[in-house]
């Protein structure tokens, strides 16, 4: 067994422990000695572990919080860095604000209930409601925990603390849920039943959200960075934009899928790109150029040749050194003109493709460009195809069996 598994097994006894009654300060002097180095992934693993040996969700649960103030110290260091734009950065900077809220929303309830009747509290009443509605448009930052960030911690293999923190959804739910029927019902209770039962609702909301965003800040959102490459991220974010935001996430945090790419560049570098329809890496897409039975030039819309594939069996010779230059400047000038007049057509939207074939050394040589537009239909650049299809043009009648 490594270093790793061993502390992975001595931390699950000390959890265990914990559970069974040991005293809290022992056990976290003790993982202080030994798990100096534990990060929040190791901590989700740990609890994915236990939970795959028997220990009813509900008790990881039920001890959350104990396990908080044992890893506090630790968690501390492991701080949150995301750029605006970045799904986790609207993440937190939504749980400034609500916590924010749920904290003015006690303070209000507070002077409330040392008022002894209603008379004077109509302000304030009008600020809970605007507050309360706050919470009611909140559902959206819930949401897209629930439906975007979730399976994709999920597909990484963490399942159990997206499971906790939506366990948790649901209290905070329960809770606003009681807060809006109280101020819905206010006139119809004595007003002092009203602030008593509404402060109760307001400290638990407080508290819950308090814990629960401690949780999310320091070991959900830090293992979410670790699992989750940067171009899943994107089309989280995406997704989010799908779901919509909340009238109090700050625009400051929203900056555009765009900008968020631009500024995560260096992150991408190594990483895989996602795609529509799926997401590669540098290596895989290499491989798959390289293996098509044709030779692929792309020509940006600057008409600079940006990049070209390399298979296996090539009819043009191309060197690395036409990288950067002017296809213009890579094709004899007799036929400039009509390089020229293709790239034309395909900028004017005059013209799609354009295609030619020809006998070349005993080759049947099928040559094809293609305008490239974005999703916008703005022209992009040229993709140059070129096939030897010799063997093709003798292809008669059916092959169905290897």
């Amino acid at each position: 067994m490594n270093e790793l598994q061993d502390k992975k097994e001595l931390l699950k006894n000390l959890i265990k422990k914990l559970h069974q009654s040991a005293n809290p300060e022992e056990i976290k002097e003790k993982f202080k000695e030994v798990f100096k180095d534990v990060g929040p992934q190791e901590i989700a693993k740990i609890e994915e572990e236990l939970i795959k040996e028997g220990m009813p969700a509900e008790e990881i649960h039920k001890f959350c919080d104990v396990h908080i103030a044992m890893f506090r110290e630790g968690l501390e260091k492991e701080k949150t860095l995301a750029p605006p734009g970045h799904p986790i950065h609207i993440l937190l900077e939504e749980h400034k604000i609500l916590l924010k809220s749920a904290e003015e929303f006690n303070a209000i309830v507070a002077k409330i209930k040392t008022e002894k009747d209603s008379s004077s509290t109509q302000e304030q009443i009008k600020k809970l409601g605007q507050l309360a509605e706050r919470f009611k448009d909140s559902e959206n930052h819930y949401l897209r925990e629930e439906n975007v960030l979730f399976p994709y911690l999920e597909k990484h293999g963490i399942t159990q603390p997206p499971a906790i923190m939506w366990m948790e959804h649901d209290q905070i739910r329960a809770i606003k849920k009681n807060i809006y029927k109280l101020l819905d019902t206010r006139v119809s209770m004595a007003f002092q039943d009203f602030a008593t039962q509404l402060s109760k609702e307001a400290i638990s909301l407080a508290e819950i959200l308090s814990g629960h965003f401690y949780k999310e800040n320091n070991i959900l959102f830090p293992t979410a960075l670790k699992v989750i490459n940067q171009d899943e991220f994107n089309e989280i974010r995406r997704q989010f934009d799908e779901i919509g935001y909340c009238c109090f996430t700050p625009e400051s945090a929203k900056v555009t899928t765009e900008e968020m790419e631009k500024s995560s560049t260096k992150l991408k570098v190594e990483g895989m790109v996602a795609f529509e329809t799926g997401s590669l890496s540098r290596e895989q897409m290499e491989a798959m150029f390289s293996t098509l039975p044709v030779e692929i030039t792309f020509i940006d819309r600057e008409d600079t040749v940006r990049y070209f594939s390399q298979p296996k069996e090539t009819i043009f010779s191309r060197t690395k050194a036409i990288i950067g230059r002017k296809v213009q400047m890579c094709h004899p000038q007799k036929s400039v003109h009509l390089v020229n007049r293709i790239l034309e057509d395909f900028k004017s939207g005059k013209r799609e493709v354009a295609e030619f074939w020809l006998n070349l050394g005993g080759k049947f040589v099928y040559i094809r460009y293609f305008a490239v537009r974005n999703q916008a239909g703005e022209y992009i650049g040229c993709m140059e195809v070129t096939q030897n299809i010799t063997n093709i043009k003798k292809l008669e009648r059916e092959k169905r069996l290897l």
